[in-house]
């Protein structure tokens, strides 16, 4: 984990609703903005991946090892904890509820809000939430040099397994971004911002 960088900023967002001349009630939501670098997440073997899952709390902000983990990654692939394992070889039980929606072409700055409940998926024995493959799920793959292109605007929207909203964008498959050794893939650096009141679907 000694390559894992984080960066965190924290905004406070201060809602005001007057009830009368003399009473205010100031409800403060909490909202973290923080981009993750260069998270590892090896695996055995080309296309056909085996071996263990990074993953990743966004509630902790980091890599974990128990069941508190939201998303996890392995290669390309990506699964969450919600639904049932059988997708992929040497999947790993799901523990939790959470479950996922993508909103597509758009930045991540400009999604204000989740979408409906119908538009969220967890992982089945046969389809993931996020599908694996190019062009299907978060990235597409470039047969000219073999390379692993996060696509632009693709935003992902996350329940957690404690039932908060985070919005996320995956930026780099390559260690501090360099594309151009292909020894420096399953590297994931990715944006995130976590609304830590939970069932609040709202972001900044």
């Amino acid at each position: 984990m000694k390559n894992l960088k984080i960066v965190l900023v924290t905004v406070f967002l201060t809602v005001f609703v007057s009830c009368s001349d003399n009473e205010n009630i100031e409800p403060v939501v909490n909202v973290e903005n923080k981009t993750i670098e260069n998270l590892y997440a090896p695996a055995e073997g080309r296309g056909s991946y085996t071996g263990d899952f990074t993953k990743f709390s966004f509630k902790e902000g980091t890599q974990v090892d128990g069941d508190n983990w939201d998303i996890a990654f392995r290669a390309t692939e990506i699964i969450i904890n919600g639904g049932e394992k059988g997708k992929l070889l040497e999947d790993i039980d799901r523990t939790g509820e959470a479950s996922l929606a993508i909103v597509p072409s758009v930045e991540l700055k400009d999604v204000k809000e989740a979408p409906e409940e119908s538009a969220f998926k967890q992982d089945t024995a046969e389809t993931l939430a996020l599908q694996t493959g190019s062009g299907n799920g978060w990235y597409n793959y470039d047969p000219t040099n073999h390379g692993i292109n996060p696509i632009t605007g693709r935003i992902l929207i996350i329940k957690t397994i404690d039932g908060n909203y985070v919005k996320m964008e995956i930026t780099s498959y390559y260690k501090d971004g360099d594309a151009s050794n292909p020894a420096n893939g399953r590297y994931y650096t990715f944006n995130y911002q976590l609304n830590s009141e939970k069932g609040n679907k709202t972001f900044k």
